[in-house]
């Protein structure tokens, strides 16, 4: 990965990165229960590092498209427009980054991944999610069972604003309980699949599934 990170992410005392607690309307991601919300390894940051494998892409609204296919009952393609046309939810979860660091107490609003895959119609032979980005089609993989967590969703804004083009803008996957490179940026499309796929990261020797509670960072040998 790369980073423009400025700051050494120490843990600093005191209230969440975000919100201070979860707005009543939030889904709360169950790991910001834990009596001590900070994985093993991990260093607290204020601050929302910017970390990507390659180039920043630009993307222009007008053309912007997010495909569901593969093993599902119905295809789905969404314009912008579209996509913010569906129903929408908030959810109030940690961030954990595999370079350990975790920004704790954010608040990410957009649309239910659990909801769009059922819009599409889930086939029964479909286990695992491929999400693609439109930075020259890097992918990450995920069980369908970690996708379809309440708490999952594919997020446009952060803490309030438009999540911007560094942080994954206009659309990125959200899935607070891995560590964040399986939360996909910029995404471009979901596709379910029969077989697990592994991603960019997971063939570069990363862990395939990235638990940061168990330190699941990369594959042993």
């Amino acid at each position: 990965m790369t980073s423009s990170v400025q700051d050494d992410p120490k843990y600093q005392p005191g209230p969440p990165s975000g919100p201070e607690a979860a707005p009543a309307d939030a889904i709360v991601s169950p790991d910001t229960r834990r009596p001590n919300r900070m994985p093993p390894g991990q260093a607290r940051t204020r601050k929302w590092p910017v970390l990507h494998w390659a180039h920043v892409p630009t993307i222009d609204l007008g053309a912007w498209r997010l495909e569901v296919n593969g093993l599902v009952e119905r295809p789905l393609r969404f314009t912008w427009a579209e996509f913010q046309a569906l129903p929408r939810v908030r959810v109030f979860a940690d961030f954990h980054c595999v370079t350990r660091w975790s920004r704790l107490g954010n608040l990410w609003e957009g649309v239910s991944l659990e909801a769009l895959l059922a819009s599409a119609g889930i086939r029964p032979d479909a286990r695992h999610l491929v999400a693609t980005g439109y930075d020259s089609g890097w992918t990450t993989n995920l069980r369908l069972d970690e996708a379809l967590r309440p708490d999952a969703l594919l997020a446009d804004r952060h803490d309030g604003t438009p999540i911007d083009e560094d942080h994954g803008g206009p659309v990125r996957l959200i899935v607070p309980h891995l560590y964040a490179w399986k939360s996909a940026k910029w995404l471009k499309s979901l596709t379910l699949t029969a077989e697990d796929a592994p991603g960019y990261w997971e063939q570069l020797g990363y862990h395939n599934h990235g638990d940061p509670w168990t330190e699941e960072r990369y594959e042993e040998g």
